[in-house]
């Protein structure tokens, strides 16, 4: 057992070591007498920074010296042989995040109300969540130690917004010298390394698109298949944006960008055997067409980047409907309640709604929220706000209300406004459901279950 979290602050002061929050009973870690608050120093003499380089030291190795530092200051030296594959059944601190140096003109931070809470204006620029989460860096300041650090601990694959290769427009996007836009020697020296890439453009009217846009793709393509992608996304401005460079994204812009890049995934299609360059499903969306088909995206390689989501999400919702066809269960007519998400893929969702309320006789009701918290032309699920969800209450119908499970702070019930859950439930005086697909098909099967 491992465990860890993204710290939610950067203010915690660095210590030496890492330090272990929990014991799991009758694990190694347990029979060695270790406890929550005790920090590990060193393994085999090598210094540990954080659970990463405790999981890399330790890897493979059935004798292991540890160096511990007790949380009551003792210093322990623990000689230990282990089962090969035996896990110590530790859990560790949060990682505190590297900040980022670049000053990007689009960066969303920029676009946060200022009464945002703290953790909303941390940027992060670390290549460790890169590789845990799919976040994603620029390398423009990537240290020495941190290259060495993944080649070495083959922190594969990491994800790096490139924006364009043309270095002039990198450097105008990040706010940053033109020599230090230049990474394409990092690049190559962790694609030759072994190290894959998933690569971003944050696509910006009139500063990457079209011909700059084209030759980040090709420069990016030729490259392949040691970089396996690059996702295509549209600007997002709330707003707070009030950089006079920057232009927002329209409809017409759009249908224009997926003309331009269907061209050159039909070419890449034959060339590469993979699409290769797949758009963010926000720009289909706004330009009013449909996403495309589940082999468009092959393996959905940068779906956590809003790639692919609207399709994948269709394909599970049909195949919902199919089982539920197959067990042919009893109509759920007391299912009645309102689904919140945000205007952008609010009508997709009706679609869906209004089938499954068909099949099953539920009265689900979808309800496209504003997002009168940041504003601008933000628009999807995941930024919606307590706030956002209370001046929508007029929409709500039924006895429950479902909004994102994206809209909730992963380890924690509350929402980019500093709203909790329980707060929103309180203010509607109904239940509130914050759910993901597999959490919302649950919900269907158990209320069929009870007829």
């Amino acid at each position: 057992m491992y465990e860890f979290a993204v710290a939610p602050a950067v203010t915690q002061i660095r210590r030496r070591g890492v330090e272990i929050t929990e014991i799991a009973p009758a694990s190694l870690a347990e029979e060695l007498e270790l406890e929550a608050g005790d920090r590990i120093i060193k393994v085999n003499g090598r210094v540990v920074r954080d659970y990463l380089d405790f999981r890399f030291q330790t890897g493979g190795e059935t004798e292991l010296v540890l160096e511990v530092r007790k949380r009551s200051g003792e210093e322990w030296e623990l000689d230990i042989e282990r089962d090969e594959g035996e896990d110590f059944g530790l859990g560790f601190e949060q990682i505190v995040p590297r900040q980022c140096a670049n000053e990007c003109i689009f960066c969303f931070c920029k676009g946060n109300p200022e009464t945002a809470r703290p953790s909303l204006f941390i940027r992060d620029e670390d290549i460790r969540l890169s590789f845990l989460y799919g976040n994603y860096t620029t390398l423009t300041s990537i240290t020495e130690d941190e290259m060495r650090r993944v080649i070495e601990q083959r922190l594969t694959p990491q994800y790096v917004s490139v924006h364009a290769t043309d270095l002039d427009v990198r450097a105008h996007l990040l706010g940053v010298d033109r020599k230090r836009a230049d990474i394409s020697e990092k690049m190559n020296r962790l694609l030759n390394a072994g190290i894959e890439i998933h690569a971003q453009v944050v696509l910006c009217p009139e500063i990457n698109d079209g011909s700059i846009l084209e030759r980040t793709v090709r420069d990016l393509a030729a490259l392949h298949p040691r970089v396996r992608s690059v996702a295509i996304v549209p600007l997002g401005l709330t707003r707070y944006n009030t950089d006079e460079r920057l232009t927002p994204v329209t409809p017409e812009f759009c249908r224009r960008t997926i003309s331009e890049v269907t061209r050159l995934q039909r070419e890449f299609s034959k060339t590469l055997g993979t699409n290769f360059a797949f758009l963010g499903d926000e720009i289909y969306l706004r330009a009013g067409c449909g996403v495309p088909t589940r082999k468009h995206y092959g393996d959905y390689p940068q779906i956590e980047d809003g790639v692919g989501m609207v399709r994948s999400f269709n394909n599970e919702f049909n195949s919902l409907l199919r089982r539920l066809d197959r067990h042919q269960l009893k109509k759920s007519a007391s299912l009645y309640g309102t689904i919140m998400t945000g205007t952008l893929f609010a009508p997709v969702l009706k679609k869906m709604i209004d089938r499954l309320n068909t099949r099953m006789g539920t009265r689900l009701h979808v309800a496209g929220v504003d997002n009168r918290y940041f504003g601008g032309d933000v628009s999807v699920a995941g930024l919606l706000t307590g706030s956002c969800y209370l001046a929508a209450s007029e929409t709500i119908r039924g006895d429950f209300v479902i909004i994102p499970g994206a809209s909730i702070k992963s380890d924690e019930a509350i929402m980019l406004d500093g709203m909790k859950l329980d707060e929103l439930q309180r203010e509607l005086a109904l239940p509130v459901h914050a759910l993901d697909f597999a959490s919302f098909a649950r919900m269907l099967e158990n209320a069929e279950a009870r007829g």
